[in-house]
Order: C-alpha cells, then structure tokens, then sequence
C-alpha cells in the first residue's frame, strides 16, 4: 500500500507540474495535453480565468522558460521514477528502499519548483484573477487527496 502512494504521489506531482507548464511534445508547438478535455491544461485555465491575450502571452513565455530552465530536473526525475518503477516490477525491495530518498527529494524540490512557477503566474493576474485561480488549485488538491485515499 506504502509503495502505491508514494508511486502515485510521485506521478500526481510530476504530471500536475508538466501539465502546468504546459509541455511541449515537440511535435506541433502545442502543449502535451491538447486534445485532452478540449485543450492543453494551461488553455483551461486561462478560459477559465478570462486571461487576457496579453497575460497568455506573458503565461506562455514563463512556461517556455521553467521547461527550459528545469529541463535537466525532469530528465533526472523521470530517469528516477523509471528506476523506481523497474524496481517495482520486479519486486526488488532493496533497490526500492534505495532509491525512495530521491524520490522524496525530488517530489519536495518540484513542490518548490511548482510553487515558485505559482507565485510568478500570481503577479501577472488581476486580483479577482488570483482568487479564482487558488479556488481552481484548492479544487485540484481536493481532487488529488481523494484520489490519493481511494488508492
């Protein structure tokens, strides 16, 4: 039960992030997400927040720059969870209990990450703006905790 929530926190975390910086596939210009529930996550919010062309633009270039800038993070993260997901399936405990302190290392530093990335988007909203969009993460916690105990 342990190894499931820490496996499912370290991907909640890592996918809230990258869904928020809205990641590039590479293929076409647009977000990871496009075409999943009509648009890439940063579209969602920006409809639901009634954002500006102007604060996109601004939205846009601060994603650009987080992916860019924590691009060597994401590879090291996603070479760990890969690890830690072959440890699992092959039910190597040891290799497990090694690699957990990344893990928790890892999940504090994209929490960091993450929660600096807010506060910039933060300055470039109106302050109705800044209360919906902590509503709109306060509903996304909620729905992540749940999630969380149902697994």
């Amino acid at each position: 039960m342990k190894k499931k929530t820490i496996s499912a926190v370290a991907v909640l975390a890592l996918g809230a992030t990258l869904a928020f910086a809205g990641m590039h596939d590479g293929k076409d210009g647009k977000g990871g997400w496009e075409g999943h529930r009509g648009g890439s996550f940063s579209e969602m919010y920006a409809q639901k927040l009634n954002l500006t062309d102007a604060q996109k633009a601004q939205i846009a270039d601060l994603d650009k720059s987080f992916r860019e800038s924590n691009k060597a993070f994401f590879e090291t993260q996603k070479q760990t969870r890969e690890q830690f997901k072959a440890a699992k399936d092959a039910n190597d405990t040891a290799k497990l209990d090694a690699l957990r302190p990344a893990m928790e290392s890892q999940r504090a530093q994209m929490k960091q990450l993450r929660d600096a990335q807010d506060a910039k988007i933060r300055t470039i909203l109106t302050p109705e703006q800044r209360a919906q969009f902590d509503t709109l993460k306060a509903e996304r916690e909620a729905h992540r905790s749940q999630y969380k105990q149902q697994q």
